[in-house]
């Protein structure tokens, strides 16, 4: 069984969140390609880490988005407290802000299992089997990434969660961002995720109450330790 290193860094900026994931994926990636130098016996074991946090008002572009699907200029940005970031993730343009949990897992999958697609359903289980606990029923929609209600229905689909990632040398990076009791009225300024025709949502908003993020936060951690079969230290 794989152990994962768990830090929680609370309410972090962002881009002090992307820096020091980017320090740790750099770390695991320098020790993978010392170790392919040196015979078995002398190679060092590779770390993994589930980073969880939350942000101040920001919302970030995958490589591959488009810029027009923020809706509001930089005054405006500036009006609301909030930043903007074009980042090195997969996927197109979210929100993350109070209220919100972020889960990045920076993990060697060399450790786990070398499949991406695979990694990314793991990662959108892990939300689902948390939500089913609060009696919420989540799932997928069709050819899109993360964790929606009401996904196969046009009037009613709505994101609960979104999910972006990178990986290089089967390393991972980025993660989940899950709408626990974060103000809604910012997604109203990008098209989330670049999709026109689907809502957000949040726990709170689906329960009708606010829901403790400690709590929310050891049962994902649950999930994804018997997902992945790993234990934290």
């Amino acid at each position: 069984m794989q152990t994962v290193r768990y830090i929680d860094l609370g309410l972090v900026d962002y881009k002090q969140a992307w820096e020091y994931q980017e320090k740790l994926f750099n770390e695991v990636v320098a020790t993978k390609i010392s170790n392919r130098t040196l015979t078995p016996n002398l190679q060092k074991p590779t770390s993994s880490y589930f980073l969880f946090c939350q942000h101040p008002h920001v919302y970030t572009l995958g490589s591959s988005g488009n810029k027009e699907n923020l809706l509001i200029n930089e005054e405006e940005l500036e009006q609301k407290n909030a930043t903007y970031y074009k980042i090195n993730r997969g996927g197109d343009i979210t929100y993350h802000g109070p209220g919100q949990v972020v889960g990045y897992p920076i993990l060697d999958l060399d450790n786990f299992f070398t499949d991406i697609h695979k990694y990314l359903r793991l990662l959108e289980e892990t939300v689902i089997r948390t939500l089913a606990e609060y009696g919420i029923e989540a799932g997928r929609s069709k050819g899109e990434t993360g964790v929606w209600l009401d996904a196969d229905d046009p009037l009613k689909a709505r994101k609960i969660c979104a999910m972006g990632v990178r990986a290089s040398r089967w390393v991972t990076m980025h993660g989940f961002a899950l709408n626990a009791n974060v103000d809604l009225n910012y997604f109203g300024n990008i098209i989330p995720c670049g999709i026109q025709d689907k809502a957000v949502t949040s726990i709170h908003k689906e329960l009708k109450h606010p829901v403790e993020e400690d709590e929310l936060k050891r049962k994902l951690k649950k999930h994804f330790a018997r997902l992945f079969e790993c234990s934290f230290i």
